[in-house]
């Protein structure tokens, strides 16, 4: 695929991996919007960015959603890339009485997976009317290798959105849309600041850079630093076979 002269979408794109996408795309000849709560720092990182406009929304608000797929239409008919990056992670243990595991893990499913699949819907009828478009839903490592002692919900609401993307991919086959999944390690950002994201994290510019040229390559399932090593040592090749083989049953 193509990875200049785009519209480019980014949700969560003030700070962190988001920021380091929408730097690179921007640098190398995109059109980048980028999405997120907070205004103060849209405004800090649209100072930072060239080539990119800033809208305040949140994924998770159905009305700010439509507000934003509405703008994105008029003002941004030719957006034909969109990264789902926005996403919350609830750093607890679960087994303790009053922790309220349910509320922690409907915020993490609610922006994580369904946001995603609303957002998704909204805007394929733009992206399909496109030469060429991509949809590119940021997972993590822990989708397959979960991360128990601390992110018990946040890897589930992961999982959840891999299995999601695997099927958006195989529906989208005979269409402009090009489905990829990013799916990144720990990352030394201030989202994994609580878990040691700062000593142990790969740089957010590595994401980027890696998710650029999986496009470029048309790589699919992009599998960056451990999670490569996990995926390479511990999941044969014999699950995608069969998901292949399903998705063309019937």
């Amino acid at each position: 695929m193509k990875t200049t002269s785009n519209t480019i979408l980014i949700t969560g794109g003030s700070a962190g991996i988001g920021f380091e996408m929408a730097k690179l795309f921007s640098e190398n000849g995109n059109q980048v919007i980028i999405t997120g709560r907070n205004q103060e720092r849209m405004a800090q990182a649209i100072s930072k960015l060239k080539n990119t406009s800033a809208i305040v929304s949140d994924v998770t608000n159905a009305e700010d959603v439509e507000k934003l797929v509405a703008q994105l239409n008029k003002d941004f008919p030719g957006l034909n890339v969109l990264i789902n990056n926005a996403g919350t992670a609830n750093y607890y243990d679960m087994t303790i009485p009053g922790i309220n595991a349910f509320g922690k893990a409907s915020e993490e499913i609610l922006t994580n997976y369904l946001s995603v699949i609303r957002l998704n819907e909204l805007l394929l009828p733009l992206l399909k009317q496109q030469p060429e478009a991509a949809i590119v839903n940021v997972s993590s490592i822990v989708a397959f290798a979960a991360r128990a002692n601390s992110l018990p919900t946040y890897g589930a609401s992961k999982a959840a959105l891999h299995s999601y993307t695997n099927s958006l991919r195989i529906m989208m086959e005979d269409t402009p849309v090009k489905v990829f999944e990013l799916m990144p390690p720990l990352v030394d950002t201030e989202f994994s600041a609580e878990i040691g994201g700062a000593a142990n994290g790969i740089p957010p510019k590595q994401v980027a850079d890696d998710l650029l040229t999986a496009m470029q390559n048309d790589e699919f399932e992009i599998h960056i630093g451990r999670t490569a090593e996990i995926f390479n040592n511990f999941f044969p090749l014999f699950p995608q076979a069969v998901l292949a083989m399903n998705g063309k049953t019937e």
